[in-house]
């Protein structure tokens, strides 16, 4: 009788120099979607235009070669299947220019402004696993709050080239609580870290 196979679990981890590789495998020849290497929320708008394709991953390439972890990598098994960007919130400069993403008050907090899902995983809870170990991850540097920018669609659906903000839902379910909202369909979502997990996290 055969036996059925168990599909490989999502595991995520900091992209380090040694994982890059493993980053250019995921985000293809067109730098995850038109050129973007993840540069969008880091870069004035024209800069980043010059940039579009081999600048745009030369920059990320230097800010993972310098010893920053600027996200996290998904696998399953030892593929790479997803990504999420993710620094103190300073670091992204289009979000700090953004009326609808603007600063809700003067606490320190960390940002994971994006995610990218290969099409082979999508529909796997992907982004669910991203986001839990990004909130790990912010808590081994010592932060206290975690904020996220999603898209509360109201159950309709978007194509997935549409919401690489994220979904609300998805940051409900990680214990993530709306904190602000400028616009109709995207929230401001925060996760509070106690001070327990902190100390776990470095422990």
């Amino acid at each position: 009788m055969a036996t059925r196979r168990t599909a490989p679990a999502i595991v995520c981890r900091p992209v380090t120099p040694s994982r890059w590789k493993d980053l250019e495998r995921l985000f293809g020849p067109l730098g995850a979607c038109a050129g973007c290497w993840c540069m969008w929320p880091r870069l004035p708008r024209a800069e980043f235009a010059r940039g579009r394709g081999a600048g745009n991953r030369g920059a990320l390439k230097r800010l993972v070669s310098s010893g920053a972890r600027p996200g996290i990598i998904a696998y399953r098994g030892r593929e790479p299947v997803g990504w999420c960007a993710l620094a103190p919130r300073e670091q992204f400069g289009r979000l700090e220019r953004s009326r609808v993403m603007a600063r809700v008050d003067d606490r320190p907090v960390w940002s994971v402004p994006c995610f990218f899902v290969s099409r082979e995983a999508r529909g796997l809870d992907v982004t669910r696993s991203l986001l839990e170990a990004a909130v790990e991850h912010a808590a081994k540097r010592g932060a206290r709050l975690v904020e996220g920018y999603p898209h509360d669609t109201g159950g309709r659906r978007l194509a997935d080239a549409f919401v690489w903000f994220g979904l609300a839902p998805t940051f409900e379910r990680v214990g993530f609580r709306e904190v602000a909202r400028r616009s109709q369909t995207r929230p401001i979502m925060r996760r509070a870290i106690s001070n327990a997990r902190r100390t776990r996290s470095r422990g």
